[in-house]
C-alpha cells in the first residue's frame, strides 16, 4: 500500500509520495518537481518513509556479487518480487537498497521483467546483452575519434581531400557519413553527424563535408535525387502498333535535323506544293498509336512528365525500346503522325490536316543542313523561306524574341567538356517549323472544342527595351509563367492566339497527352474531357517541373565542377544589367549567368574581362573579379 513517505516510481524515474488527497498523491520528482498523480500512475519501491532525495544512497556492492546472485537465482529457476532481489542482493531492505535493485531491473542485463515478478535472464540472454553492449562502447568510441578527427580536418584551410584510403579516414568509418549521404540527397532532413559537427544540416553543408573528407568528389551529381527523382529509364515496353491504314508519304523528302548528340528522333519536315498553296508537313512520332489512356506505359509516362536529360546520362520518360518501335529514321520506313499545314504567302496558317502516315526520313544535324542550305537545295531552302514567313508573321502579331548563347555539356571518363552551341540557320528554320506544328495542332483541337492541353502565355513589357544579349535578359524577365490548360488562350511570347506542343511525345508527358486525344478523335471515339484533362496536366506538370528544376541544377553543378580547378582564369562576359552596386553578367562560352562587383561603370551590352577567384561545388557558386584593365 502506497503511504506518504513511500518511495515510488513515476514513468521510470523515482520519485517521493508527499501527500494523499482526494484519491491522488503529490508526488515529488528528482529536481523538486512536484505532480499530482493516481494510483495506477506509479509502482511502489520502498514504503519509507523517505523525506528527500539524499537519503537515496549509491549501492556500493561488487560487481560480483551481483552476479553470483544471478546465477544462484538462475539455479532456483522462480520469479521473486523487487523486495526480495534487494534482500539476495543487497542483504537489507532500505529505500536506498530497494532503488539499487529497481536500477538492476531496468538495466535489463541480469534481470527482466516487472517491480512485482522480476526473473533472472538465461546465461546465453545476458551473454548476448554483453556482446551488444560491448559493441555499442566500442562504436561510440570510434564514432569520438571520428568526429574529433574530422572537426580538425575541417578547421584545416587545405582544399585537399582526404579519401577513405587515407590512413587518417579508416574505411569503416565511412559508415558515420552515410547520414550526411542521405542529407545531401534530399533523402531525409536530419543528420545526427552534421549536428555533431555542428553544421548546419542542409544539403549543402552536407554535401560540403562530403567533398572534403573525400567520401564524393565532384564527379557525383545530388540534384536529381533532391528533386525526387530516379535515375533508371521506364521499363514498361509499348505494345506495337497495330496495323491500320496509312497514308504513304514516303514521296515526300522529310527531314529530321537535330544536334549531333541526339538519338531520339521524333519530328521530321517535309515540304510540298499543290494547287492551293504551300503544304508545310512536320512528322511527328507517333507512340498513341499503341499507347492509350490510363495503360501502364501511360501512366509512368505520366509520373514521370517528361524525360531527365542530364550530362551524364538521359533518364527516359517512356522505356528505351520505344525509339526501336516509334523514333524517326532509325529504319528505312518509319510510322508517324503528319501535321499538314497549308501556309500563304504572307505566313499565316489556313487549315490543319492530321493524318496516320507511313514515311521516308534521312536524319541529318545542322551544320550538315547548314552546308545543303548554302549548296542551294531546293527542299530544305523551300522549308527556310517558310519558317522566315511565319517568324515574319508572328513578330508582326507581337512575338518576344529572345536569343540566348547556348551549351552541350558532356562528360566522359570524369572528364567534364563544355562547348558553344554554334547559331545555325536550320536550328531558327525547325525551331519555326515545331512551333508551327504546335499552332496547327491546337487551332485543329479547338476549332472542334476538344479539350487539349493548351498553353498560353502573358507578357509585360514596360519601357524601352535594349538590343542583345541586355534585351534579351530584360524581355525574359517581361514572360510571366506559361499556364497549361484544357482551355484555348492566348501565347504573347509566340505571338499566337492559340498554341499547345506536340512534336515531342517520346519526351514530354504533354505532347504524348495531346497525341493520344488526337488518336481518340480519329478513330471516332469519346475523348476525355476538360476535367480529366486538367486533372492529367496537373499531376504530370508536377513531375515535369521538378525534371526541369533538376537539370538546370545540374547543369549549373557540372559547370562549377568544370571551373573548381581553374582558379585565376580569364573569361570573357557580356554585361547585362545593373543591380545595386552590382552588376549582371553573362558568361557566353559558359552559358553562366552571374553577377559581379566591377571598378568602372560599363554599359549594358558591353564586352569586359573576368577572373575565376573561387568556386563552391557544393552551393553551386563561382565568384569572378573584373580584369585589371590595364
Amino acid at each position: 500500500m502506497v503511504v506518504e513517505g513511500s518511495l515510488v516510481v513515476y514513468k521510470n524515474k523515482p520519485a517521493i509520495v508527499k501527500e494523499k488527497a482526494d484519491g491522488k498523491f503529490t508526488i515529488s520528482l528528482s529536481d523538486g518537481t512536484l505532480v499530482k498523480v493516481r494510483d495506477k500512475d506509479i509502482e511502489q519501491l520502498h514504503p519509507g518513509p523517505v523525506k528527500n532525495f539524499n537519503e537515496i544512497k549509491e549501492s556500493n556492492v561488487p560487481e560480483s556479487v551481483i552476479r553470483e546472485t544471478w546465477e544462484l537465482l538462475i539455479d532456483e529457476g522462480a520469479s521473486l518480487s523487487l523486495k526480495d532481489l534487494t534482500s539476495f542482493v543487497y542483504n537489507e531492505y532500505t529505500p536506498s537498497s530497494a532503488y539499487a535493485a529497481y536500477c538492476l531491473l531496468i538495466d535489463n542485463l541480469y534481470f527482466s521483467g516487472t517491480i512485482s515478478a522480476i526473473t533472472p535472464r538465461s546465461k546465453e540472454e545476458a551473454a548476448a546483452e554483453e556482446i551488444k553492449r560491448s559493441e555499442k562502447l566500442r562504436e561510440t568510441g570510434e564514432r569520438t575519434q571520428f568526429l574529433d578527427q574530422l572537426k580538425s580536418y575541417l578547421k584545416k584551410t587545405s582544399k585537399t581531400p582526404f579519401s577513405s584510403n587515407d590512413e587518417r579516414f579508416p574505411d569503416k568509418w565511412s559508415g558515420f557519413l552515410q547520414d550526411v549521404e542521405a542529407l545531401a540527397l534530399g533523402k531525409s532532413a536530419k543528420s545526427r553527424t552534421m549536428k555533431d559537427l555542428g553544421y548546419a544540416e542542409t544539403p549543402e553543408d552536407a554535401h560540403s563535408v562530403l567533398l572534403k573528407t573525400g567520401f564524393w568528389t565532384g564527379m557525383i551529381n545530388p540534384y536529381p535525387s533532391r528533386f525526387g527523382l530516379s535515375l533508371n529509364s521506364a521499363n514498361i515496353k509499348p505494345e506495337t502498333p497495330p496495323a491500320e491504314d496509312r497514308r504513304d508519304l514516303t514521296h515526300l523528302a522529310a527531314f529530321a535535323i537535330d544536334n549531333s548528340w541526339s538519338n531520339d528522333p521524333d519530328d521530321a519536315v517535309s515540304v510540298e506544293d499543290d494547287e492551293t498553296g504551300k503544304k508545310l508537313y512536320v512528322h511527328i512520332a507517333d507512340p498513341a498509336a499503341s499507347i492509350v489512356y490510363d495503360s501502364p506505359v501511360e501512366k509512368e509516362a505520366r509520373d514521370r512528365g517528361a524525360t531527365l536529360y542530364l550530362p551524364e546520362t538521359a533518364v527516359r520518360m517512356l522505356a528505351e525500346d520505344s525509339l526501336d518501335l516509334f523514333a524517326l529514321g532509325l529504319s528505312e520506313k518509319s510510322l508517324a503522325l503528319s501535321f499538314k499545314m497549308t501556309i500563304d504567302n504572307d505566313g499565316f496558317l489556313i487549315d490543319t490536316e492530321i493524318i496516320p502516315s507511313v514515311v521516308k526520313v534521312r536524319r541529318m544535324t545542322y551544320e550538315e543542313a547548314d552546308r545543303e542550305l548554302d549548296a542551294n537545295s531546293a527542299q530544305l531552302n523551300a522549308l527556310l523561306d517558310l519558317s522566315q514567313k511565319i517568324h515574319n508573321r508572328r513578330t508582326s502579331q507581337g512575338a518576344v524574341n529572345i536569343e540566348f548563347s547556348d551549351i552541350h555539356i558532356t562528360i566522359e571518363n570524369e572528364k567534364i567538356n563544355i562547348e558553344p552551341i554554334m547559331e545555325c540557320r536550320s536550328f531558327s528554320m525547325i525551331k519555326e517549323l515545331m512551333i508551327a506544328a504546335g499552332e496547327g495542332a491546337g487551332t485543329w483541337a479547338a476549332s472542334r472544342g476538344l479539350a487539349f492541353p493548351y498553353i498560353s502565355q502573358e507578357v509585360e513589357i514596360q519601357g524601352k527595351i535594349p538590343g542583345g544579349l541586355a534585351g534579351s535578359y530584360q524581355l525574359r524577365r517581361c514572360m510571366r509563367p506559361r499556364i497549361l490548360s484544357a482551355k484555348p488562350g492566348r501565347h504573347q511570347g509566340l505571338g499566337l492566339e492559340t498554341y499547345t506542343h506536340v512534336t515531342s511525345p517520346l519526351r514530354r508527358y504533354t505532347d504524348l497527352l495531346a497525341h493520344i486525344q488526337i488518336r481518340t478523335i480519329l478513330r471516332g471515339d469519346k475523348p476525355l474531357c476538360a476535367d480529366e484533362i486538367s486533372a492529367r496536366l496537373g499531376f504530370s506538370e508536377a513531375a515535369a517541373a521538378a525534371a526541369v528544376q533538376a537539370e538546370r541544377a545540374s547543369e549549373n553543378h557540372w559547370k562549377m565542377v568544370y571551373l573548381s580547378d581553374k582558379d585565376e582564369s580569364l573569361w570573357d562576359a557580356v554585361a547585362l544589367e545593373k543591380k545595386g552596386n552590382r552588376w549582371v553578367v553573362i558568361i557566353p562560352s559558359l552559358a553562366l549567368e552571374t553577377q559581379v562587383v566591377l571598378q568602372k561603370d560599363v554599359s549594358p551590352n558591353e564586352n569586359i574581362k573576368l577572373i575565376l577567384k573561387s568556386v563552391n561545388i557544393s552551393k553551386g557558386e563561382a565568384v569572378f573579379v573584373q580584369a585589371d584593365r590595364h
